[in-house]
């Protein structure tokens, strides 16, 4: 297809999100929700499983885009010899049925125009019936019905909806494309201008919630805007990204399924939501955490459908060759199945930052809290897969027991600030047990550095989190060799990668390399800060900040080699990171587990 990771846009509407190329094409949406089979597919293949390009009849690359203002409303504007053409495209917050909403608006001259339409479902594999039901255009199989609305002609050819048309200065072609289940009636039309006004409405009010004040505000905004979309309206859940199997080594098989919540971001998701004024966000995120974890604590997964669900079954799709050759195409997550005992410490931890934030509702979790903590106070000693889901051998990860200190700590302070009942005693001596243990078979004193597991050579990038979980304050000697290590091994041209795939005789039991985890690098811009070394997190943010693309958008990670963005987009943890590390720059304080 020839569209990088950052030439994608995206719109959405609280329940699932496309990608909109810098040439018109959405070449990813996946209807109903996030976590649906998709409609556009030509992401992970070709325009066989399934776009919709927009653009003038030429084609090629816009000459500009933005976003409207504080908005998740996208123009797209060409300049060609005939004239200047604006695409807008939106998905207006649900209101029943999911629209697609694209509309032409001729800014100077006269512009011939071309769309394409060709929909497949179920990832491209499924060809539905097409057919014209008066001045509407319906593509039916199975559950799934799309209707298209436009006044501009419509003709089939092989498979493909066309359209030409020309549009002059002034002028407005709208397209409104609808889902509906398909055993219910045909939707009703639907008003393009109403619906985009609608979302613009939408968004401004939303935004207007936001009390950041600190320095990189335009990023910080785009940053917020792009976790809203993220987020699972009915639920509260926010998914990882938007999309599956973009890989994070190009060509490789690194490929992995993200439409899905993990535990591991609640802390700083909620740390972001709460930090900048949204509360009901927070709250909501807050008990979506809650339904997903409640049962037996030795159930806890890592992951969770947008729902809850728990069964993320991982399979291969094999008639999809993978973005840009990278395959295997996943759909589903077995790492859920995983066993990563830094989760109850970072459900415990949450809740705590969501209880020192007087969300409503809090002190219903102890309950839950209290059985966390009985299952960790057996289990904390165990080899587990470690943060990053590794699928070689389980090891004593060094961060996976630093976060059980930090799910002890928090009960603890449970008790001592918020009077709580707990045997606290019994808590103490529990934490003192842990903190000693990490520091003595997780910290090698050879190289003043904190070490990926218990007797690795290899360096963990989540080794930056120590201070901020408060595990040991910012001006201990280890903590500033720690993050000196990981500038030293694991940097990139500036960037941190999560570990070396290679160390210690291969950790991750995969074969090939990945990028710089954004994430992990915002995390040494926080942790140079909080020793102290300011203006090198202030340079290591600046460059951070030139890796979005041109509408603000981070994936998951970042090819030094290629200077190109890699793995799913957009991610939401890049984009929790950007928020915290602006917020925890623009004080004058370092970062720290409790700070909201």
């Amino acid at each position: 297809m020839g569209q990088r990771i950052e030439d994608y846009a995206v719109i959405g509407d609280l329940h699932t999100m496309a990608l909109v190329g810098r040439d018109g094409s959405i070449d990813w949406l996946c209807l109903p929700r996030f976590d649906s089979g998709a409609c556009f597919a030509a992401l992970l293949g070709d325009e066989d499983a399934g776009f919709w390009r927009l653009a003038p009849v030429d084609g090629g690359t816009c000459t500009r885009r933005r976003y409207r203002e504080d908005s998740l409303v996208l123009e797209t504007e060409w300049d060609t010899p005939d004239g200047t053409v604006r695409i807008i495209d939106a998905m207006p917050p649900r209101d029943g049925a999911a629209d697609v909403v694209r509309v032409v608006e001729g800014l100077s001259g006269r512009v011939r125009m071309r769309m394409e339409l060709r929909l497949r479902f179920d990832y491209g594999h499924i060809v539905p019936w097409v057919r014209r039901q008066g001045e509407r255009l319906s593509a039916i199989a199975g559950p799934d019905s799309v209707w298209l609305d436009t006044p501009a002609p419509l003709e089939g050819h092989d498979f493909l909806t066309v359209s030409e048309f020309e549009v002059d200065a002034g002028e407005q072609v709208p397209f409104v494309l609808t889902h509906h289940p398909s055993h219910e009636s045909a939707p009703p039309r639907r008003n393009a201008a109403r619906l985009l006004k609608g979302t613009d409405r939408f968004w401004t009010t939303w935004m207007s919630q936001a009390n950041y004040e600190g320095a990189w505000s335009e990023a910080v905004r785009r940053s917020l805007i792009t976790l809203k979309a993220l987020t699972y309206a009915p639920t509260g859940g926010i998914v990882a990204a938007a999309t599956t199997s973009l890989p994070e080594e190009l060509g490789g098989t690194r490929n992995w399924d993200y439409r899905y919540c993990w535990l591991r971001d609640a802390t700083f998701t909620l740390q972001a939501l709460l930090g900048t004024g949204f509360v009901e966000e927070a709250g909501a995120w807050r008990d979506w955490l809650l339904r997903a974890v409640a049962g037996d604590p030795a159930d806890l997964q890592i992951m969770y459908g947008i729902d809850g669900t728990r069964r993320l079954t991982e399979l291969e799709v094999d008639w999809l060759p993978g973005y840009e050759g990278a395959s295997p195409v996943r759909i589903g997550n077995a790492a859920a199945g995983q066993l990563q005992l830094d989760v109850w410490g970072e459900v415990l931890d949450g809740l705590h930052v969501a209880r020192g934030a007087g969300l409503a509702g809090a002190e219903d979790a102890w309950d839950l809290q209290r059985a966390l903590l009985d299952y960790l106070e057996g289990s904390w000693q165990e080899p587990d897969n470690g943060l990053w889901e590794v699928r070689g051998p389980r090891r004593h990860f060094v961060h996976s027991k630093v976060m059980a200190w930090a799910g002890v700590d928090r009960a603890v302070q449970a008790v001592e600030k918020f009077g709580l009942e707990g045997p606290v005693d019994r808590w103490r001596a529990l934490r003192s047990e842990i903190h000693a243990d990490v520091c003595e078979r997780g910290y090698d004193p050879e190289r003043n550095t904190f070490t990926q597991f218990y007797g690795s050579r290899g360096l963990d990038a989540a080794l930056l989190l120590i201070p901020q979980v408060g595990f040991l304050p910012w001006d201990d000697p280890r903590v500033v060799g720690t993050v000196d290590a990981v500038q030293r091994e694991l940097v990139e041209d500036g960037f941190v990668m999560r570990y070396r795939p290679g160390s210690d005789g291969g950790v991750d039991g995969l074969p090939g390399i990945e990028g710089a985890f954004l994430a992990c690098s915002f995390w040494l811009a926080d942790a140079l800060n909080g020793i102290g070394r300011r203006q090198e997190a202030e340079a290591l943010f600046e460059r951070l900040l030139q890796l979005r693309n041109d509408v603000g958008l981070l994936s998951e990670e970042y090819d030094p080699r290629y200077e190109r963005q890699v793995g799913n987009t957009p991610q939401a943890f890049s984009h929790v990171g950007l928020v915290n590390t602006a917020r925890h720059l623009s004080g004058t304080h370092p970062a720290t587990a409790a700070d909201t």
